[in-house]
């Protein structure tokens, strides 16, 4: 995966979002970006983690520049006191705020959410809103998000195929027949993406993947990494492939 090249350290729970920084990239879909109106310093650096929970609270009840100053606490603080808040702003018109919503349901994983983050990884017209779904339901073990992940992952975009092909290795990891389908649908991008992030990234998820997996998809697997950090154009995902063979113990299949 490209944000950590030793996929044993680092899940996707654990990788910090921030909606101020994707907003940045909605700029030129949207007339005005919200996110740029907010004080920043409207909190005091002083307050602790409770109080900035409630001081939240309040704000998903206003207007919508203070809901998604809100909405960016909760995209770095866990409080389930949130979620009958967080689920009605999933139907916001402004992306931006639902995009915000999407990744503070993933930091504050709610169980009567998934149906709705399925349906807008499947249907919102906003691609950044389907990465955010994406991202957000690795967070999710419900049965239900491995189908769509696996579809994104085939059809979408490739800002919406990079994180699916992420989020499918913490999805993969809730069962032995989610692994390997899963694995199944990692293998062939892997061979078939023209986005080289993407395919870094079915490298990194199919590492974490590896012990769940058949021997048919291990060898699969080793195959075409061994064939990627030998031949492969493209430098990042090569040094990838190296990086799962050396994971598993297979420094020799490539030197």
């Amino acid at each position: 995966m490209t944000k950590n090249n030793d996929p044993n350290k680092e899940s996707l729970v654990d990788i910090a979002v921030d909606p101020e920084v994707l907003a940045r990239e909605l700029a030129l879909e949207i007339e005005i970006d919200p996110l740029e109106q907010i004080d920043e310093d409207s909190f005091s650096k002083g307050l602790n983690i409770t109080q900035e929970c409630n001081e939240a609270l309040k704000m998903l009840k206003g207007n919508r520049e203070e809901r998604i100053q809100g909405l960016r606490i909760f995209c770095e603080y866990r409080d389930s006191r949130s979620f009958p808040l967080l689920l009605p702003l999933l139907d916001q018109p402004c992306p931006v705020e639902r995009m915000s919503v999407v990744y503070a349901l993933g930091r504050n994983p709610c169980p009567t959410a998934v149906e709705k983050l399925v349906s807008l990884l499947e249907t919102d017209d906003n691609a950044y809103v389907r990465r955010a779904t994406a991202w957000s339901l690795a967070n999710y073990d419900n049965q239900i998000v491995l189908k769509p992940l696996i579809n994104a992952l085939k059809n979408d975009v490739a800002a919406v195929r990079l994180w699916s092909s992420s989020s499918l290795a913490e999805i993969g990891n809730v069962s032995l027949e989610n692994a390997q389908l899963a694995a199944e649908q990692l293998l062939i991008s892997l061979k078939i993406d023209n986005e080289p992030g993407v395919r870094s990234n079915c490298i990194w998820s199919l590492s974490r993947l590896y012990e769940k997996l058949n021997n048919t998809l291990q060898e699969s697997f080793v195959d075409e990494c061994t064939k990627i950090a030998l031949f492969d154009k493209e430098p990042s995902v090569m040094e990838e492939a190296k990086t799962a063979l050396d994971s598993m113990g297979m420094q020799g299949f490539y030197n």
